[in-house]
């Protein structure tokens, strides 16, 4: 599948929007992230576009406007489908992982669907099982729109400054992702913590 998309900065500006687009939003929907390589070919749309062959700008709204649109189609399969999609062939050898992610949407609600962007397995199944759950759509767009954004625009940017060494950025985007993740853990507990010093100095007052 790289071989491929590699094979994408050659072809002319449409096809190369057309195609990333379509590869990030299948990723996104229905669990097929787990064999379309949406995040690569987001990267790849940001090479193409540092080569000139299409509009930086363009390239991150096709990217950003897939990942929402392609979420928003595994939200709606979940919340139809419900726990019969659960127990399809392809997700019952994934039982336990799909139980921590529903734990996770459980305990965080909308920041989950924030965070699931930014690890491969969660951005695949995230959607659906927010559908499943039956979050309010309107909730679930707008988390769902903010990680798009900041996923969308980080993979294509990323892609665009590294130009042909693409394959060391493919190779360490998720650990880059993971400390993304790490960072807004860590400053929304301190947040927390902030605010849970402050409530506690108002009741002593």
């Amino acid at each position: 599948m790289t071989g491929l998309l590699e094979r994408l900065i050659a072809l002319p500006g449409t096809v190369v929007y057309l195609v990333v687009g379509g590869l990030v939003l299948a990723e996104d929907a229905v669990f097929v992230g787990f064999v379309v390589p949406g995040e690569t070919a987001a990267v790849l749309g940001g090479v193409a576009a540092g080569l000139g062959h299409v509009s930086l700008t363009g390239m991150i709204a096709v990217v950003v406007l897939a990942a929402i649109i392609g979420d928003s189609i595994g939200y709606e399969v979940g919340h139809r489908l419900g726990g019969r999609l659960l127990e399809t062939r392809p997700l019952r050898h994934r039982r336990q992982s799909l139980d921590r992610a529903a734990d996770l949407l459980a305990r965080r609600g909308g920041k989950a669907i924030f965070l699931g962007r930014f690890v491969a397995f969660l951005r695949a199944v995230m959607p659906a099982l927010a559908g499943t759950a039956h979050m309010p759509y309107r909730r679930f767009l707008a988390w769902n729109a903010a990680g798009g954004l900041v996923w969308g625009a980080g993979s294509v940017l990323a892609g665009y400054l590294a130009g042909n060494s693409y394959h060391q950025v493919e190779r360490y985007l998720g650990r880059g992702t993971a400390i993304v993740l790490a960072v807004i853990v860590v400053g929304g507990l301190i947040g927390w913590r902030i605010r849970a010093h402050r409530r506690e100095s108002d009741e002593q007052r």
